[in-house]
């Protein structure tokens, strides 16, 4: 697998919240190569089963491993169209710092037309009364402009049609990439790598790999996939915040020094502790990223699914998130992928019995 090529490929494709379509056939392609079976569901999620060795009958059921990765990515809607511009809604959160000036894909759907390029533009500071000059623009102030003559706008654009950042993935040095969208494809990527790594390593776990949808407006593709996929076990992938000039030591995490693995009340205690001792025997650089609470990653959704399902985070570090020159470090991808292929690999088939929290219950 090219590593760097498949992370440009999924960064430059369109899949915003709710409208995974274009980007789950890359992943569902991706995934193949290396799965048993690939399914969507009903929600939108691509679901992976990559069977284990062990015999599977009613009587001792193979157990479920579910790997989560979200697809979906932040985005813009029209919500209006005024004398041939467009004004915009968000969809998933979005820094309006940010928004001024970018280059956007009109996703018009308007007798078959497609794909209007577009920049999102506001009124010059030299026309603004003094005191509003040098404020951050409103989402509410922007429009996009795709330089056709009102009539024509009304055309090929409606209300509601999606707008996307138009961003090219590149190379930086020191073996990081920035693109758009590496919240969460990154993470899909990490996941791809671990299934071309299982398919040379003998596992007895069943491995269920989701690209989930719609993570950014809620967690909703890892709650309803948890539940269709009734795992034994779980393990999110998501990013986290990087070091960068101006961001909190404590809050912030080192960029190509590994991936984080997350403490805290929303991950299984014994099932972190596998994870640093997976780490460890693979001699992978790990950091502690300590969560007192909420994670707001697809590891909230999945631990309280069903009866309740033990489940750990493995955090990528990014900088500058939800915007569309996130970075990212190719070696910490491929990093979470080896440790999650060789942890499963070493998963025994009575693995759950010891993520028992307190076994002196269990004997009560």
């Amino acid at each position: 697998m090219d590593t760097v090529e498949l992370l440009k490929h999924l960064s430059q494709a369109v899949g915003i919240s709710g409208y995974e379509r274009p980007v789950r056939a890359l992943v569902r392609e991706e995934f193949g190569r290396y799965a048993d079976e690939v399914r969507t569901d009903k929600m939108g999620n691509l679901i992976a089963l990559k069977r284990g060795t062990q015999p599977d009958d009613a009587d001792s059921p193979r157990r479920r491993i579910m790997l989560a990765a979200h697809m979906d990515e932040i985005g813009l809607m029209v919500s209006g169209v005024e004398h041939g511009f467009l004004r915009i809604a968000e969809t998933g959160g979005m820094d309006e710092r940010l928004l001024a000036a970018q280059a956007v894909t009109v996703h018009g759907t308007v007798g078959g037309q497609h794909d209007l390029p577009g920049v999102i533009a506001s009124v010059p500071p030299h026309l603004l009364p003094n005191h509003k000059r040098g404020q951050v623009v409103r989402l509410d102030k922007l429009f996009v402009d795709v330089g056709l003559p009102p009539d024509e706008v009304k055309k090929r654009v409606r209300v509601g049609d999606l707008i996307s950042f138009r961003q090219e993935a590149l190379e930086l040095k020191g073996g990081l990439l920035t693109g758009k969208a590496l919240d969460d494809r990154a993470s899909v990527v990490a996941v791809a790598v671990c299934l071309e790594l299982l398919s040379r390593l003998r596992h007895t776990w069943d491995v269920y790999a989701v690209a989930t949808v719609q993570e950014e407006v809620g967690l909703k593709g890892a709650l309803t996939s948890a539940f269709g996929v009734h795992p034994d076990v779980a393990i999110a992938i998501d990013v986290t915040f990087a070091r960068q000039p101006g961001a909190p030591q404590d809050q912030t995490f080192s960029l190509g020094q590994g991936p984080t693995i997350g403490i805290g009340p929303n991950f299984h205690p014994a099932l972190q502790k596998a994870l640093v001792e997976a780490a460890n025997a693979q001699e992978i650089p790990y950091q502690i990223e300590p969560t007192p609470g909420r994670s707001g990653t697809d590891a909230w959704a999945i631990q309280v699914s069903r009866e309740g399902v033990p489940t750990g985070l493995l955090g990528l570090a990014l900088r500058n998130m939800h915007s569309p020159v996130e970075i990212i470090s190719v070696k910490d991808v491929e990093r979470i992928g080896r440790l999650m292929a060789h942890f499963i690999a070493g998963l025994a088939p009575d693995f759950l019995e010891t993520l028992t929290l307190y076994p002196q219950e269990a004997e009560e």
